[in-house]
């Protein structure tokens, strides 16, 4: 069980370094790389590898926190009712924001990108499509970052599970 509850760090902790990599350094350095060419649509070219990328960070996210809420009930002795419904909730958080992110917010926000005609850094600031835009841009940054969080505590959880497992102070019964 030691080796199974590992892997489930292991794929918590891969994924939110992956989070957070992409959210502090992949999103911003693509606009800033692309910016120093000087192209006319570089917010559209910009826009849509970010998305490509977002997409692949929820999704992979939402998989993971389904597997791992569901294999926690396997992991659930031991820890305490606190321990054990802090980490159920954690990741049902994770399961929740990056589902949200990716078929909720992402889904709104492709179809006024399409709207707009024109690359989203070109629109008014005052037009209401590339209000709602960023009105929704806000919505997924902050469930990436709610997101992010519960990883965290969930990985503290069962980080803190494997130490007592390996200290022998588990109680399994």
């Amino acid at each position: 069980m030691a080796i199974l509850n590992d892997l489930r760090l292991l794929l918590l902790g891969l994924w939110l370094g992956a989070a957070v990599y992409f959210s502090s350094v992949v999103a911003p350095s693509i606009f800033s790389v692309l910016r120093a060419f000087q192209l006319a649509n570089v917010g559209e070219i910009a826009g849509t590898l970010v998305t490509r990328t977002l997409s692949v960070v929820n999704v992979s996210g939402f998989i993971i926190s389904l597997l791992l809420l569901t294999s926690a009930f396997a992991f659930g002795k031991g820890l305490g009712k606190r321990s054990f419904f802090l980490e159920l909730a954690s990741l049902l958080v994770v399961a929740v924001s990056t589902g949200a992110g990716q078929w909720v917010i992402a889904a709104k926000m492709r179809p006024l990108r399409v709207a707009m005609v024109l690359p989203v850094d070109q629109v008014p600031l005052e037009d209401p499509r590339r209000e709602a835009f960023n009105r929704l841009h806000g919505y997924s940054v902050t469930a990436l970052s709610i997101a992010m969080i519960a990883a965290l505590i969930g990985f503290l959880i069962i980080a803190y599970r494997a130490r007592l497992n390996a200290n022998g102070r588990l109680n399994d019964n």
